[in-house]
């Protein structure tokens, strides 16, 4: 990428206008509960940022992007899934879990199914995090080598600098603020960017006639069962993440989390589209290309400098603003379930610093990781995110979620005996989960689908365990 002056001085405006804010929150945050859940207090704007501030990353926008340049319109998976799952989790999982005034998803685990389900719970969901990390990692490393002509090595402590910036002292405060700002960046740069290339390729008649069917245009272009795998890991990985579930236990109450979680799923699914166009719009005019320079290569080139400058401050920042975020959910998880509950460390204070200790352990150990597999497709590491963070945390959680909404309230009595089954069949069916999963990549090395066949065991452990509990019960 050839940069001007002019696309130097926006984009350093752009990082500007942008830490300010973050900042300046960060002067706010007094205790454990302000750093991971912004003491809950935050409206629907902040509800929508925290989310977006770690959804909108590297994946959704530049793994989009290069997705789409080397495959077609089937990257819309990733922005498409997640949009749903926050839509799903709006409707069916808000209410609940507000309800419980906890801070994190492994604790409203443990609560019905005892404090071993509740630490297997976070260690699969910490993992699923840790490789979303790699994958924006990734992204953030190109393009700061990109944009600035330097080696992998450096560009790895400034995008850790970022993510520092960001999240260290400010929290979900510091990433909450920081979504928001790069929603603001993405809307008039990658949005309009796809706007223009849409309507500059001929529109639809122009896709059309560049693009043939297969397997281009084909949203199941890899076979249905593929397309029907990435939604499914996005929906489940997105539910099961404590990363994007943390905005949901910020809002001050449900009303404010139900249209956070709305917004959010609107927008993720309305910023994935151009982000694909853009890329069959490289893919057509510059195929020589690496795929995963096809986004910041159009911001670059095609756009204004002083618009181009701001988009690659926005992909910049949703690269760094996505590590930031699920650094947090891993610290969370950590101080939480691990220091908190069951090492018993209560002080505010040593909690504060473990959680932020924990998000710089977290942040290195992503970008080392990133650095190893530095040409590695972004969506790759995403789905594998996605499935790891599913299959021990879904099934349970859902159950919890229809047995306390439905069953609490309409059939008391029947309520009370699925409640004790169902508690008891937590901890067996996330382990049948993961040992479904592991043994499956061992069978099948080459297969990506570690989601279904975990999913599969631990549904079988939770049905098996309540149509047992339920006979029993009968003959009692």
């Amino acid at each position: 990428m050839s940069l001007t002056i002019v696309h130097y001085i926006s984009l350093i405006i752009a990082i500007a206008i942008s830490l300010a804010p973050v900042i300046m929150v960060a002067r706010k945050v007094k205790s454990a509960d302000d750093y991971s859940v912004g003491g809950r207090k935050y409206g629907v704007p902040m509800v929508t940022g925290t989310i977006l501030g770690t959804i909108i990353g590297g994946s959704s926008t530049v793994g989009t992007s290069q997705m789409a340049f080397a495959k077609g319109i089937t990257a819309w998976w990733v922005t498409l899934g997640a949009g749903i799952a926050l839509l799903l989790m709006a409707f069916f999982y808000a209410k609940p879990l507000r309800r419980s005034r906890l801070s994190t998803v492994s604790q409203f685990l443990t609560h019905c199914f005892g404090r071993k389900a509740g630490a297997v719970s976070s260690m699969t969901v910490s993992l699923g995090m840790f490789f979303s990390i790699i994958a924006s990692s990734i992204t953030g490393l190109h393009l700061i080598s990109g944009i600035f002509g330097i080696g992998p090595g450096i560009s790895a402590f400034i995008i850790s600098g970022l993510v520092l910036c960001f999240v260290f002292f400010g929290g979900l405060k510091g990433s909450g603020t920081a979504g928001l700002v790069k929603l603001a960046l993405v809307a008039v740069s990658i949005i309009a960017g796809g706007i223009w290339a849409f309507f500059d390729m001929g529109a639809f008649s122009g896709l059309k006639n560049s693009f043939a069917f297969e397997p281009w245009l084909n949203l199941y272009s890899g076979g249905i069962g593929d397309g029907l795998y990435n939604l499914t890991a996005m929906i489940i990985g997105v539910i099961s993440t404590q990363a994007y579930v943390q905005g949901v236990f910020a809002a001050k109450n449900l009303r404010t989390a139900y249209w956070g979680c709305i917004s959010a799923g609107i927008t993720i699914i309305l910023v994935g589209l151009p982000s694909v166009i853009i890329g069959l719009y490289m893919r057509q005019a510059h195929p020589e290309l690496l795929p995963i320079n096809a986004l910041p290569y159009f911001l670059c080139e095609y756009l204004p400098d002083y618009l181009g400058g701001a988009g690659l401050a926005a992909v910049l920042f949703s690269a760094a603003g996505s590590v930031a975020g699920l650094s947090l959910g891993i610290g969370t998880t950590v101080s939480n379930d691990i220091f908190r509950n069951i090492l018993n460390i209560n002080s505010e204070r040593k909690v504060l610093w473990l959680n932020r200790l924990t998000v710089l352990a977290a942040t290195a150990g992503g970008v080392i990781a990133a650095l190893h597999y530095y040409d590695s497709m972004v969506l790759k590491w995403n789905y594998l995110s996605m499935a790891t963070r599913g299959i021990t945390i879904f099934i349970p959680l859902t159950c919890l979620i229809m047995l306390h909404g439905h069953f609490a309230h309409n059939h008391r009595e029947l309520f009370h005996s699925l409640e004790g089954i169902i508690s008891k069949a937590g901890l067996p069916s996330m382990i049948a989960a993961i040992a479904a999963a592991t043994l499956w990549k061992i069978i099948f090395p080459e297969s990506r689908n570690l989601l279904f066949p975990g999913l599969a065991a631990c549904a079988a452990v939770m049905i098996s365990a309540v149509i047992y509990g339920l006979n029993r019960k009968k003959k009692q």
